[in-house]
């Protein structure tokens, strides 16, 4: 709906009010998250014109992957001479794991056309997903929740942009005096931020046992090249958690509102 339109409706500027609200507060709860992540953007930009992208590319990069962990995984393809199919195939399947979050997200979100649900997808994250999926659970029929993921999203990219800028600054002044930030060992903090994020959201038997698989097959295949370890933890950890959800159905957490509430795709929803 246009902004010209929401105004000539009656309750035209209380609706967008409301959801002016609701926006920013989804950007306020993502605020801790932000200061987290700033690290983790500048240490990508850093570590990835030192191992031979562009300042451009690496920009392009976080602009148009926006996916921090299998960034950095790219970044250290690229540093080993990886060709670009490896490349492009090791990110997707890291990336594979926003379909379990798709899980929990969809009875909030399945009533939205595609104009919604593609932006949407596209700026979904770790950190997000924990904000949203949080907020969903504690408010189940409150209305404009599309806005409440939008701010939390947008937080997160342009955060994530500003700090790849940064970092790639300091990577290019690094290499100007000598030193190579790759050695400093700095991307470890990232799988340990994840771990961090994750921990607290282990409430579930599919959560777990999707976690304990991926979590043993990195170990095994931790030798493996060229993050090939990494692919299979990805593959199995997606695989074993569809399978989980299956023999435990999402609980009532994560379950449709009653028909006719707030938040289902029946005739009390707003108009997105």
């Amino acid at each position: 709906m246009s902004a010209s339109t929401d105004l000539s409706h009656p309750g035209g500027p209380a609706l967008a009010d409301s959801r002016g609200r609701t926006f920013w507060a989804g950007v306020r709860a993502t605020i801790p998250l932000l200061v987290g992540a700033s690290p983790f953007g500048m240490v990508f930009g850093a570590v990835a014109v030192q191992s031979g992208l562009s300042p451009a590319a690496t920009q392009a990069m976080s602009a148009l992957v926006f996916a921090g962990s299998a960034q950095f995984i790219a970044a250290g393809l690229v540093a080993t001479g990886a060709g670009t199919a490896l490349i492009v195939l090791t990110t997707l399947i890291v990336n594979l794991r926003h379909a379990l979050y798709g899980l929990p997200l969809a009875p909030h979100l399945r009533h939205l056309p595609q104009r919604w649900l593609a932006p949407l997808a596209f700026w979904l994250t770790d950190e997000s997903f924990l904000v949203v999926i949080e907020h969903y659970r504690q408010q189940r029929n409150a209305v404009h929740k599309q806005w409440y993921f939008l701010g939390s999203a947008l937080a997160m990219y342009v955060n994530w942009q500003i700090w790849t800028y940064v970092g790639v600054r300091a990577g290019r002044a690094g290499a100007t005096l000598g030193l190579d930030l790759r050695t400093w060992g700095l991307e470890f903090a990232l799988p340990l931020t994840f771990i961090g994020m994750l921990v607290p959201t282990l409430g579930s038997r599919p959560m777990v046992a999707c976690v304990a698989a991926a979590g043993l097959t990195a170990l095994l295949g931790a030798e493996l090249p060229h993050q090939l370890g990494l692919m299979a933890a990805a593959l199995v950890g997606v695989a074993v958690g569809f399978g989980a959800e299956l023999c435990w159905p999402v609980g009532e957490e994560g379950a449709a509102p009653p028909a006719g509430q707030p938040g289902d795709s029946g005739a009390n929803y707003e108009q997105p």
